[in-house]
């Protein structure tokens, strides 16, 4: 498709030779490799100019950690999409990483072709995980809904969604992707994506993970 062939992505390992394989492998692909960084404040800089659709990222950095460079680049621009590639399978790390940004989380165990499918899902703001992990972040969601929530959600100024968009936000609670919720509903991946954006921007929420515990705090997922 010639919408993937125009994604711009950024590598960012400190192991040049892993870094070099994974851009090559994603140049090949199609893909715009429009950066790739060695340590974290590179990685930060270098995200700025170049503007990247996705990042990959490894955790595991000198200067600045992984999480680190997710939390500066996604709160400065919530539209970056940030797919963790790991060698640490480690529960803390995930959670971790995904509390600071990431979108998804793939072991560096994953072959070429999962890789390039994570950043293609990644891209259009699917949450991609290695299988196992999932669960995992879905657990941990249901724990900090029980933190109290920043808004008052019987604001009667907040925001009211639409049916679809509440049916695709619970969807969305429930750890579906995009794919599973068109398919479920009947409609075109493109719509799910329209609908996960309008109530991103009439929630004030920045990504999918805010948008989940959002869904989570007020009950959704069970329903």
């Amino acid at each position: 498709m010639s919408e993937e062939r125009t994604l711009k992505i950024m590598v960012v390992d400190d192991h040049p030779m892993w870094r070099d394989a994974v851009a090559r492998d994603l140049a090949d692909a199609g893909f715009d490799v429009v950066a790739t960084a060695g340590d974290g404040p590179q990685a930060v800089r270098r995200a700025r100019a170049a503007a990247p659709d996705v990042l990959v990222l490894d955790l595991n950095l000198p200067g600045l950690p992984g999480v680190a460079v997710c939390k500066e680049l996604v709160g400065e621009n919530p539209a970056l999409r940030v797919l963790v590639l790991s060698a640490s399978g480690e529960h803390a790390d995930v959670l971790e990483a995904v509390k600071s940004g990431a979108t998804g989380y793939l072991l560096k165990s994953a072959s070429t072709e999962e890789l390039l499918d994570a950043v293609r899902r990644t891209a259009v703001g699917d949450a991609v995980f290695t299988p196992g992990l999932a669960g995992l972040v879905l657990g941990e969601f249901r724990r900090l809904a029980a933190d109290p929530a920043p808004a008052a959600p019987d604001d009667p100024k907040a925001p009211r969604l639409t049916d679809r968009e509440t049916e695709v936000l619970r969807l969305v609670a429930k750890g579906l992707s995009y794919k599973q919720i068109a398919e479920r509903l009947v409609i075109s991946h493109r719509t799910v994506q329209n609908h996960v954006q309008n109530t991103l921007g009439k929630l004030q929420l920045h990504n999918r993970v805010e948008l989940v515990r959002y869904a989570i705090e007020r009950g959704l997922d069970d329903a």
